[in-house]
């Protein structure tokens, strides 16, 4: 067999046995690669120098136990003519046996070798090792020939550092070539820790993985890691410094990769080193000369330690330990020329929208201020891409306390801080930027302070402290609006999140009318410039009721939000909690318990309550209420409990913060606890005293201590007064049954009967089932007169949540003749005095339009109707539907 030699010298990690040095890897996986190879006609081998190509065929050859003969050539750099090429590789198939001839003429070497591997009975694996010092055009040629015409017989291994241009289609079309390439050379990091350990090395996991990560599993590059490692006093210390700038991988890359490289080439390696990764045109820039894309692509080819980032190959990166070297030699041959090399790759990558890579070269380059204007004038645009984190990787490349001198760098922070919940950090910050705000351009000083206001109401929202920014909101409230009469410097992105944060603190602080303004105007903007992020914030959190949207529109604006979420590819990000909240909250209190139960696992899956106090204390209230209409008292009396405890933590008024603690003690008075149910309530201001909640919970308690008579005097200014315009009944339909059920314990069950339809009249116009469930009411609907009831339909509702099996038959019987209109049919009948359309209407119930069309019919045939109005005034008569027109 031929002498082995040259360039692996270095990368024995495989071995007949696995031996490296004095020690064992297993790599029989990558044995058993070539194994499976080896039974095509054609085995190409191409990987860089140091890859373990020549140790991977000695340890394969020297284990093969098949009935064939291994013809092992390599080709060293005198042997360049192809008289001695084919010389040696007939000798090689040959063996020892005598041979007179020194040489093989020119116009015979084919026929002869072809002739040679016919009389091998037992077959031949020609291995041709270094293909790529074979210079001869000749020679190639031949070997290409004799490629086309070899006998099953034999099989071919060509082993090279580059692709050969021998012409292989034919091959490739018969699929008679398999390849083995430099990802399949890579150790693995198991195998990094094998080899380290063989050689009686022992690194923790981390030190093994860095190691593996900074030689990307290189043989070579392990294997001067090993031969260095060797007697180390500080292993581990070794592997935290180890990088291309070691010498002896420095002169291993100088050797095998740089020296050899024409000068133009050389210049292009060293000065695009700067970068972590480049294109053509990026290459051409800091080489400063053209044509540098097809430089890239021929390193590529050639295993030059190039790799191309994409399937175009358009993006290119070198080897990490190549990229080292190369910015070691950058800094001893041309260190005057390194900061305008950062300089244009900085302007290159800002020109490109590329901003975290352009602000690392700008501080690469010195120039502080220009990158701490970079990051300030982009950190808006990546929280409204929802690529917040980015600013906390970008800001790591700073060093501490720079901020101090720049405004723009303290804002920033600011806004960092915000995103990760560090409020105390992001309140120092923007303090320092406040600092700055009077010696900064009129201009810029406008567009500073409305930052800074953005900011406040944003950790107002993260932290619940909303009575803190009433200034913040008044500001932000005049000069983000399309009247102001203010110039203002303000980018698209930066009015956005001031309308976002405005949006929020105006939800949770119950301004629900001003928030649905500046966040339907926030949305619009989002749209209009690109942000689906911020238009997805906006809108999830747009799903209140206010004086123009009713309840049933807030749902539908809910679902709307979260669909549009999944259009974006933005479903599981925190932000959509609210939105997620919002629909199982009103889904539940219109008895869609299902789609509320799925609605608030969602939430719930992607919430961050650490830091987003306000929707926590949603979320656990909508537990709350879906244990409650699930009949689990215990555990909704512990999801109050917990929503009251997030809401302790709020400071101003918050839209949830008296219902919760209403709802908790009411539920305690419910489960035998009036005494806890009274310390709760304990401590309430004026305002919240007078609220229905908690006038409604004082009556809860008095009804458990057996005092209905206190209860109804509690409950008259409830029932006295109606809700505000754009606020659900929820209280007054509360109110109007918890009178009932005093009635009922007085023995009045005519003045009973009366709350009942009070109830059902106040619920009607948003479906609001919830309540019955919350005052359980079952009992109480037994007293409604049989027929005595005008919203029929809604009272199916209502029976089928409290579970129409379990209700007193009297409560049954209140829907006039269920087994002539079911509640399904109930159900649709509703949405007939509407302008839904049918389809409209299978939406609205998540069923099929067929399914719609069944029960129009039915309703038509038991209504003796024929269209839709008939059918409608019929219902009326029958005090099927309330005499209230529209929906």
């Amino acid at each position: 067999m031929a002498t082995i030699q040259g360039e692996e010298v270095l990368d024995e990690p495989i071995s007949r046995d696995g031996s490296v040095g004095r020690g064992l890897v297993d790599r029989d996986e990558l044995l058993r690669m070539l194994d499976r190879a080896v039974t095509k006609r054609l085995t190409i081998i191409s990987a860089p120098p140091g890859s373990g190509k020549t140790s991977l065929l000695r340890a394969w050859a020297d284990r093969s136990t098949e009935p064939h003969r291994v013809a092992f050539v390599s080709v060293d750099r005198d042997q360049r003519n192809a008289q001695r090429f084919w010389t040696a590789v007939l000798g090689a198939i040959r063996g020892p046996a005598p041979w007179m001839d020194s040489e093989i003429g020119d116009d015979r070497a084919v026929e002869r070798v072809l002739s040679e591997v016919v009389e091998q009975a037992e077959g031949v694996v020609l291995i041709i090792d270094d293909l790529h010092e074979l210079k001869s055009a000749e020679a190639l040629t031949q070997l290409e020939q004799l490629l086309a015409i070899l006998p099953s017989s034999a099989n071919v291994v060509l082993s090279s550092r580059r692709d050969s241009p021998i012409r292989l289609h034919q091959l490739r079309l018969a699929d008679e070539i398999a390849e083995i390439r430099a990802g399949d050379l890579r150790f693995s990091e198991r195998e990094t820790r094998e080899l380290l350990a063989s050689s009686g090395i022992y690194l923790s996991d981390a030190g093994v993985a860095g190691l593996w990560e900074r030689t990307e599993g290189w043989a070579a590059g392990l294997r001067l890691a090993v031969i260095s490692l060797t007697g180390h006093p500080d292993p581990e210390r070794f592997v935290a410094e180890f990088s291309g700038t070691d010498r002896a991988i420095g002169e291993y890359l100088m050797a095998e990769m740089l020296e050899g490289q024409p000068s133009e080439v050389r210049s292009t390696l060293l000065r695009t080193s700067v970068v972590d990764r480049m294109n053509g045109g990026l290459a051409d820039l800091l080489a400063g000369r053209s044509g540098s894309e097809q430089v890239l692509l021929k390193l590529e080819d050639g295993n030059a330690f190039v790799m191309s980032l994409d399937a175009e190959r358009s993006w290119f990166r070198y080897h990490q330990l190549l990229t080292d070297f190369l910015r070691l030699e950058l800094r001893r041959t041309l260190a005057d020329e390194i900061p305008d090399l950062h300089r244009r790759a900085a302007r290159w990558f800002t020109d490109e929208g590329l901003v975290v890579e352009a602000v690392k070269h700008t501080l690469a380059a010195g120039d502080w201020p220009d990158a701490a204007r970079l990051v300030a004038d982009h950190s808006f645009r990546w929280v409204l891409d929802g690529e917040a984190g980015t600013i906390d990787t970008v800001l790591q490349a700073f060093p501490e306390g720079a901020s101090a001198d720049h405004p723009d760098l303290a804002l920033a922070q600011a806004a960092n801080g915000v995103n990760q919940g560090r409020l105390e950090e992001a309140a120092a910050q923007l303090a320092l930027a406040e600092s700055h705000v009077q010696s900064a351009s009129p201009a810029r000083r406008r567009h500073l302070a409305v930052a800074i206001a953005s900011l406040r109401l944003a950790m107002a929202r993260r932290s619940g402290q909303f009575s803190e920014v009433v200034e913040q909101v008044n500001l932000l409230d005049a000069s983000i609006s399309d009247d102001s009469s203010d110039e203002i410097a303000m980018s698209s992105e930066l009015r956005g999140v001031a309308l976002l944060n405005l949006g929020i603190v105006e939800t949770w602080s119950r301004r629900f009318d001003d928030a649905e303004r500046h966040l339907s105007e926030g949305a619009v903007l989002a749209k209009a410039i690109g942000r689906p992020y911020l238009e997805v914030a906006c809108r999830a959190h747009r799903v209140f009721p206010t004086t123009r949207v009713s309840l049933a529109g807030a749902l539908e604006r809910g679902r709307e939000a979260v669909a549009l979420a999944e259009r974006y590819g933005l479903a599981n990000r925190p932000i959509l909690a609210p939105a997620l909240g919002a629909v199982a909250f009103w889904a539940i209190w219109m008895g869609e318990l299902d789609e509320g139960e799925s609605a608030l696992r969602r939430a719930w899956e992607v919430a961050q309550p650490q830091i987003d106090p306000a929707a926590a204390v949603l979320l656990r209230m909508v537990t709350g209420q879906l244990h409650v209409a699930r009949g689990q008292h215990q555990a909704a009396l512990e999801a109050f409990a917990a929503g009251a405890q997030a809401q302790s933590l709020l400071t101003g008024v918050h839209a949830f913060a008296t219902p919760v603690v209403a709802w908790l003690a009411a539920t305690q008075a419910r489960l035998g606890t009036p005494d806890e149910a009274r310390a709760t309530l304990t401590g309430l201001s004026a305002e919240d005293e007078r609220m229905g909640f908690v006038c409604n919970a004082r009556a809860v308690i008095c009804l458990a201590e057996g005092d209905p008579e206190t209860a109804l005097d509690l409950l008259q200014d409830v029932r006295d007064t109606p809700p505000p315009v754009g606020v659900p009944a929820f209280t007054l339909v509360e109110a109007h049954l918890l009178a009932g059920i005093a009635h009922l314990t007085l023995g009045d069950q005519n003045a009973a009967a009366a709350a009942v339809e009070s109830a059902l009249a106040a619920a009607e116009p948003d479906r609001l089932v919830f309540p019955f469930a919350m005052t359980e009411a079952a009992e109480l609907l037994g007293v409604l007169p049989r027929h005595g009831t005008a919203h029929g339909a809604l009272l199916a509702d209502i029976i089928d949540l409290l579970g129409g099996a379990s209700m007193p038959s009297t409560a049954r019987e209140r829907l006039p003749q269920l087994g002539e209109l079911s509640p399904s049919e109930l159900r649709v009948l509703r949405y007939l005095p509407t302008n839904l359309t049918r389809p409209d209407i299978a939406r609205e119930l998540y069923v099929s339009i067929n399914t719609v069309n069944t029960h129009i019919r039915n309703i038509y045939s038991k209504l003796c109707a024929r269209d839709r109005s008939t059918a409608v005034r019929r219902a009326r008569e029958l005090r099927l539907l309330s005499t209230a027109r529209g929906r």
